[in-house]
């Protein structure tokens, strides 16, 4: 691999003779744009906005602009000449736990190299050091006419270095998160962890971009005149859910049946088939008891007020003659001896009149009441 960058070490009194080198590349595929018209390409071209020439790289230089727009030329002399005491070292300033490096500082990185056979013995002094320490190194470097901070650590036999930006350059999340308060239940907590672990681990390795291999072979097929036919769009999903329990369970169920797991009967994963849920907002969710119910209780009571009204328009004949089981069943459960008192009172109306007792004197509602 190609150096980009070379100098040493300071750690202490040591000086390790290294050499930098890209850790990572980058695999995006590029376009170039043309002229739509007959497929030209359209090149950018320097031009000095005084005499309206092309410029070459030779004959431009630097400049700082003022809040006005007027430029303060600045040579590469004038750069040279600041005290820059990490132009050509890389200074290592503490020795701090890896946790206390803050991932939103990290910036690009790359692989220090020992520089000649001289190199190899200090070098491997600090790499096994930062592996007993179990901690990382911060450095100071210089790099594109910058002074930069970097982060040293070991990844497998070999000293890397992360560019990381100063703690003025992260800006404060102020404003970012949610403003409304928010309560998450236990059981939403409960889920949410068991889609985690469903979902388990994954290797780095087996990780790839996508849509880059499709933009390569849709290329690869215009390239041989052959057509690519559109992906398929994904189907649409199942009926809106609005608890999010709910689509946390789908969730886990859709993650389990991925990997070839049944789910838990009796589990509240729900059935297999079943539609897959998705999030909705929860502000137009009925309480328990609303309009619902409310609904409800007002369709009995209409029933029961209906039934009253039909009893009281029938004949009186009728409704006396034929008393409920229920009335019944009190009368049956009332005392001995009222029964007997009944049955005596009704055999003597009926011997004096010769007719029929009446059920009226005989209302069930009336011995239950006494």
């Amino acid at each position: 691999m190609r150096s980009i960058w070379n100098g040493a070490i300071s750690f202490g009194l040591v000086s390790i003779p290294i050499k930098l080198v890209n850790a990572t590349e980058n695999h995006s595929v590029s376009f170039r744009q043309i002229h739509l018209a007959d497929g030209g390409r359209i090149r950018y071209r320097k031009v000095c906005e005084i005499d309206e020439e092309e410029v070459g790289a030779a004959e431009i230089g630097k400049a700082y602009e003022e809040a006005d727009g007027s430029l303060i030329p600045i040579t590469d002399e004038d750069l040279g000449s600041l005290p820059l005491p990490t132009a050509r070292t890389i200074e290592i300033v503490a020795f701090v736990p890896a946790a206390s490096i803050d991932p939103l500082q990290m910036d690009a990185a790359y692989y220090l190299s020992a520089n000649g056979v001289p190199a190899a013995k200090p070098y491997t002094l600090l790499r096994e050091a930062l592996k007993r320490s179990e901690k990382v190194a911060l450095a100071k470097y210089a790099l594109r006419g910058r002074e930069r901070l970097g982060m040293l650590r070991v990844v497998d036999d070999v000293i890397a270095m992360h560019g990381l930006l100063w703690p003025d350059e992260i800006r404060s999340p102020e404003g970012v998160a949610p403003e409304s308060e928010v309560t998450v239940r236990d059981a939403e907590l409960d889920l949410a962890e068991a889609l985690m672990d469903t979902l388990g681990e994954v290797d780095p390795d087996s990780l790839h971009d996508d849509y880059r291999e499709a933009v390569e072979e849709l290329i690869a097929a215009k390239a041989e005149g052959r057509s690519v036919e559109p992906a398929e769009a994904e189907a649409a999903g199942g009926g809106k859910v609005i608890d999010l329990v709910a689509a946390l369970e789908s969730s886990v169920r859709a993650a389990k049946e991925a990997r070839g797991e049944e789910p838990v009967e009796g589990s509240g994963e729900g059935p297999a088939n079943a539609p897959v849920a998705e999030v909705t907002s929860l502000t137009g969710r009925k309480k328990s008891g609303g309009t619902g119910a409310k609904k409800k209780a007002a369709a009995a009571t209409g029933k029961t007020a209906a039934k009253k009204s039909a009893a009281s328009r029938a004949p009186a004949g009728k409704t006396a003659a034929r008393p409920t089981a229920k009335s019944s069943a009190k009368t049956s459960a009332g005392s001995a001896g009222s029964a007997g008192s009944a049955k005596k009172t009704t055999a003597k109306s009926a011997s004096k009149t010769g007719a029929k007792p009446t059920a009226k004197k005989a209302s069930p509602r009336k011995r239950a009441s006494a």
